[in-house]
């Protein structure tokens, strides 16, 4: 057993990804010599050569297209984006060749890739820094999303994500990295990957959140113990598929279902949360689905971004109005 930040799990399993197949290279921006700006990939260049850990370019879509043909070439790439926001330079790759070429080929070429994307805010940076772009991924056929939240989820997750045949972008919640550390049992069996997970069970509210939100909402949950209201909290952890077999069995218990995440609420992955749990389980709910989320505005100056992110008391209060329905 290993006592390791978020930031070091995800380390230490591009490290095992890499020592178990030789195939795995990661590419990016700095990530070699510096170990990338958060420090993710530090010393894998040292340990693995240059040609495993490639510095690039600063050319998101070159970078991305570039391991397009390393997937095709039987490779599995592990592509980091420097911070969200740096993303869509390589959007059209992504959109248009990297979620398609499997289809396009009638299924006769694969594209095993990781692409691993910083997100969310908390960390006081500017816009491009601090981005929550998952749905538009997880609105495009071809692709898979998922997102860590803790230590042991991400040193797992990662190595299972590597390992699939089909591209996966991986979000990281940036202002986690560093945040607290967990015992990571590496010789453990890993549940599989696109897999929702309740971590705290409750009877009257169902909150669901992925990435740096579960933090939030378990936070939530604590804090709302104290008043005597009790909350399930539900990590979604996979946005594309999304798992809802465990979040329709706990709507059914609680009649009543919160979406917490940092992006947008308008057309964000709460409107289809919503959609699918009102479509499934509409007799069993006693309130609307509510959402909490960030404004409809540019992400904002740092020292306006604890206004725009969902907190503690913005979780409470959808609680209260649910219970109040």
């Amino acid at each position: 057993m290993t006592k390791m930040t978020l930031a070091k799990a995800l380390n230490a399993g591009l490290r095992r990804a890499m020592e178990d197949d030789d195939k795995v290279v990661l590419m990016g921006e700095d990530i070699g010599r510096l170990g990338g700006v958060f420090r993710i990939t530090d010393g894998l260049q040292k340990d693995f050569g240059e040609a495993r850990v490639v510095d690039t370019p600063l050319a998101e879509s070159g970078i991305v297209g570039t391991a397009v043909g390393l997937a095709l070439r039987g490779y599995r790439p592990v592509v980091e984006i420097q911070f969200d926001g740096f993303v869509y330079p390589a959007y059209d790759q992504i959109v248009s060749q990297v979620a398609k070429l499997h289809y396009r080929s009638g299924g006769r070429v694969a594209m095993p890739m990781v692409i691993r994307i910083p997100f969310g805010g908390g960390i006081g940076a500017v816009e491009h820094h601090s981005e929550s772009p998952e749905a538009q991924f997880a609105h495009t056929p071809g692709l898979k999303v998922v997102a860590c939240s803790e230590p042991v989820d991400a040193y797992w997750m990662i190595q299972q994500a590597i390992a699939h045949p089909d591209p996966v972008i991986f979000l990281e919640p940036k202002r986690l990295y560093h945040s607290t550390k967990a015992e990571i049992d590496v010789e453990a069996t890993p549940g599989p990957l696109f897999a929702s997970r309740v971590l705290r069970a409750g009877s009257d509210v169902t909150v669901l959140a992925y990435g740096p939100t579960v933090k939030t909402a378990l936070t939530a949950a604590e804090a709302a113990a104290g008043e005597g209201k009790s909350l399930e909290v539900i990590d979604l952890r996979t946005l594309s598929p999304l798992d809802m077999a465990p979040v329709y069995e706990s709507v059914r218990r609680t009649g009543r279902a919160v979406v917490v995440h940092e992006a947008h609420v308008n057309l964000g992955l709460g409107a289809e949360l919503a959609a699918r749990i009102t479509e499934t389980c509409f007799h069993s709910l006693e309130a609307p689905v509510l959402r909490v989320g960030g404004f409809d505005t540019p992400y904002p100056p740092a020292r306006a971004e604890e206004y725009f992110l969902p907190d503690l008391d913005r979780v409470l209060d959808a609680v209260d109005r649910s219970l109040a329905w």
